[in-house]
């Protein structure tokens, strides 16, 4: 089991760059573990800094550790296991499982409005949650 910074919805794990861009810790050896567990769990709260952050985003800001390498994603609010899952219901259940409910409704929102393909994103509107985040200080008033 290994922590992350953030995950998005479909798995890719962020372990190592706040937003994207600050180095918070090294990726040390999670990326030997994540490649040769038999399963490989990470974990974080579903959010931070009293809730004006989730920890669960559309599309992570940096990329450490793929969706093909995540099996499970653990948060307070549940867990989501990942094996055999389409991209499609890796999202379902990330959302359904792992999201925090002040944030649940933003990322049905967003898949919602992903365009469709094997890994469904509205590339304009990916980071909107971490731009809410950097402008306003609070991750709730994301708009789609």
């Amino acid at each position: 089991m290994n922590t992350a910074l953030e995950a998005d919805i479909y798995g890719n794990v962020n372990s190592t760059h706040v937003s994207g861009v600050k180095m918070m810790n090294g990726v040390g050896g999670s990326a030997d573990f994540t490649r040769n567990a038999f399963i490989s769990i990470f974990s974080c709260p579903s959010v931070a800094k009293g809730g004006k952050i989730s920890a669960i985003v559309p599309m992570c800001t940096h990329v450490d550790h793929n969706e093909h390498s995540v099996k499970v994603l653990i948060t307070e609010q549940g867990i989501a296991d990942l094996r055999g899952k389409s991209p499609a219901e890796r999202a379902k259940c990330i959302i359904e499982n792992c999201v925090h409910p002040d944030y649940k409704q933003l990322m049905w929102d967003y898949l919602k409005i992903a365009q469709k393909g094997q890994t469904s994103h509205a590339l304009d509107k990916a980071f909107a949650l971490h731009k809410a985040l950097a402008e306003k200080g609070d991750m709730h008033l994301a708009e789609f």
